[in-house]
């Protein structure tokens, strides 16, 4: 088995965990041993929240293996239900816990509980977190739904008086990447299309809501991850179609509301005179002429990295150099993806790998999660997080949703701040020698605390990773001269004229021959 310091998801009782944490009078008990109890620390640290997860363990230790801890289990079943006083409870093992064969789903039945008991088969070596968080939702949605069939729901009855169409939104949980503030944002656009919100799931919800999924029209899947599953069960269970289309960016948003109008028969009434945001506008201005054609490496989880390159490219003018995914069951729509823009897909947990990447190909500004980035950093790049896994400063405190029209403020804002503050920083590094300027500070948008020197010597090592051609420090020196926003083009275009030289050394001289070679 493999271990890292560094992982992009956990095993899938984490995603459960989330399923569970994200909803409301529902508790996960979980049969794992002493040292698996990290619940508090995810969503207590991490998202801040202002309670415990409703997790309970039955913390088994060492000396009760010799004894019988299915006992233990049912113990804490027991008084986890008297407790708590949950309308449902989901059980299932932790990565360790599973290989004693206990059985946590069996143990439940016997265990005569009077509320919902919804077991999980998770397998811990074989699937991750996304996984099972799609895997969990599904069964508790195929649990508490069953009991709607046939007792007389609106959608059943055939019963079409209702004042407006109504959808459930499927897939935000707890620890996803802005998916509160995505929630608020896509409820506010479904409200001015005419659309009511039956039941917002897993985040919010409570089993009882979770019955009540049958009575919407339609579904939108918010987060595909997590909420696709279910969806497509719902469809087959109770002929509820669902969204394909992900609102993230301005396209993207324009033909989610086209595709919310058709489910919901809209046609000749749904008011689409909302307020596209800022993002639209800049790409139209002067201004953004000279963000034009940065080179950027995307990389998350497939909704993020897939939504990410589409604004990237149609709405910033970015070019697209890397794409890639951590989530294995999304590759099919990943590689579609990169296919479309000519790029190589990159599809690994393997944090290395995608390190190697961005230092081959160069870019200019990293799109990706909390893993890309430390690397980014390292690389001396422009970053901003786009995807889960997360650090706690992706939570913030203000609104800061990532979907709709006010998403794509907050995109625009996000990706091009990096950008912007290197056109400072070029500024500085002009003014370098002027005494009110502290030599010993390096960049303060890419690596806190770094020194210029330290900078310097990262961009050699990045360069000395991907050429076989070595730079003078002179050259280097004059390399600095010009402006960030175009000094990795300069290098590349350098070393490619070395190459074509047969020159193994860069000197001043020959920076300046091949920005007249390539001037002409």
């Amino acid at each position: 088995m493999k271990l890292s310091m560094w992982t992009y998801e956990g095993p899938p009782h984490v995603g459960a965990m989330r399923v569970a944490t994200g909803m409301e009078k529902l508790h996960y008990v979980l049969h794992a041993p002493q040292g698996d109890t990290y619940a508090d620390l995810l969503f207590t640290m991490i998202e801040r929240r202002d309670r415990r997860p409703p997790v309970t363990y039955t913390t088994f230790e060492a000396r009760d293996l010799g004894s019988d801890t299915a006992d233990i289990f049912q113990s804490t079943l027991k008084k986890t239900v008297e407790r708590e006083e949950p309308e449902a409870i989901i059980v299932g093992a932790s990565c360790t816990a599973e290989l004693l064969q206990d059985d946590p789903g069996g143990l439940s039945k016997s265990a005569n509980i009077d509320i919902p008991v919804i077991p999980l088969e998770l397998p811990s070596y074989q699937r991750k977190e996304n996984w099972g968080a799609a895997e969990t939702f599904y069964q508790i949605v195929r649990h508490l739904t069953a009991s709607s069939l046939g007792l007389g729901t609106a959608q059943a009855n055939g019963d079409n008086s209702k004042a407006q169409p109504s959808c459930n939104l499927l897939g935000p949980t707890a620890l996803g990447f802005r998916h509160r503030d995505d929630v608020i944002e896509i409820t506010r656009l479904l409200s001015t299309l005419g659309v009511a919100v039956n039941v917002v799931a897993p985040m919010g919800a409570t089993p009882s809501d979770i019955a009540r999924l049958c009575d919407a029209d339609f579904n939108i899947v918010l987060y595909p991850e997590t909420g696709q599953l279910a969806a497509k069960h719902l469809e087959k269970t109770f002929g509820q179609p669902f969204t394909k289309t992900i609102p993230i960016g301005i396209g993207a948003t324009k033909e989610f509301i086209d595709e919310i109008v058709e489910l919901a028969g809209l046609q000749d009434s749904a008011d689409r005179s909302v307020d596209e945001g800022n993002l639209s506008w800049w790409s139209r201005s002067i201004d953004s002429n000279y963000l034009t054609g940065k080179r950027v490496f995307v990389f998350g989880d497939a909704t993020h990295a897939i939504a990410a390159a589409r604004i990237a490219t149609e709405e910033l003018g970015f070019e697209l150099v890397g794409l890639g995914c951590y989530n294995r069951e999304f590759a099919r729509e990943l590689r579609t993806a990169a296919a479309q823009y000519n790029v190589t897909p990159l599809i690994t947990d393997d944090y290395l790998e995608v390190e190697k990447a961005i230092a081959e190909t160069q870019p200019e500004l990293v799109l990706g999660t909390q893993m890309e980035r430390h690397i980014a950093k390292r690389l001396n790049v422009g970053c901003a997080v786009i995807s889960a896994p997360t650090h706690v400063q992706d939570f913030p405190a203000r609104y800061a949703p990532q979907m709709g029209f006010e998403g794509a403020n907050v995109i625009f804002d996000t990706w091009v701040h990096p950008l912007v503050m290197g056109l400072e920083e070029h500024l500085l590094g002009m003014f370098t020698d002027d005494f009110e300027f502290n030599e010993a500070s390096g960049p303060s948008h890419l690596a806190h605390g770094k020194t210029p020197q330290t900078a310097q010597s990262g961009e050699t090592t990045r360069a000395s990773t991907t050429n076989v051609v070595n730079w003078t420090d002179a050259a280097e020196k004059e390399l600095k001269k010009i402006p960030f926003f175009v000094r990795g083009k300069a290098r590349r275009n350098t070393e490619t004229y070395a190459q074509l030289q047969s020159l193994t050394e860069i000197s001043v001289d020959t920076l300046y021959d091949a920005k007249a070679h390539y001037g002409q």
